[in-house]
């Protein structure tokens, strides 16, 4: 899975994280880079992904969770760096109670069509977004929608461990 650039939400992905198992077992996949995990600005994440984007040797499959899935809409209306696709896991509603006030940059995401493939995976009860949601982003953004049951946030804490079905899930969209 060289071709994949990892791209956590709000805190960044911690050890219990199928991103981070998915990189332990694959240290070839690339995780972004911003400069606060904590208090994230846009601008910064933005910046982030493009500079990952471009340094990688062929377009890649970007794999968001959470806010980086509002990072990746935002980024593909106003860059031009190529992209395979976009995995996007446990879409947030900005306007949901529980969306954290630090993040309130990322609100309002482009409501049209993205410019390469993409695959929002939602869980019936996650409590940052709920399916209706995920529904309609997904009609917005052009995205294939997966439904992967009651799976929480699709974090660490919902003990998915290395989250085998995701990597199926992502295969065969990369594939």
């Amino acid at each position: 899975m060289s071709k994949f650039i990892h791209l956590p939400g709000i805190g960044n992905s911690g050890t219990n994280h199928w991103q981070s198992l998915w990189e332990e077992a694959d240290p070839s996949i690339r995780r972004f880079s911003p400069a606060s995990w904590d208090e994230p600005k846009l601008s910064d994440w933005i910046a982030a992904l493009d500079r990952a984007v471009r340094s990688a040797a062929e377009p890649p499959v970007l794999v968001a969770h959470s806010l980086a899935c509002l990072l990746v809409a935002h980024w593909q209306k106003i860059s031009v760096a190529p992209a395979r696709g976009a995995f996007l896991v446990a879409v947030p509603d900005p306007s949901s109670a529980a969306f954290p006030g630090e993040a309130a940059g990322f609100a309002g995401p482009p409501r049209e069509r993205f410019r390469f493939p993409s695959l929002i995976v939602a869980s019936t009860d996650d409590p940052y977004g709920s399916l209706a949601h995920a529904e309609a982003r997904a009609a917005e953004w052009g995205s294939d929608l997966k439904i992967i049951g009651a799976a929480g946030h699709v974090n660490g804490q919902s003990g998915l461990g290395d989250w085998p079905e995701g990597l199926a899930l992502l295969r065969a969209f990369a594939g």
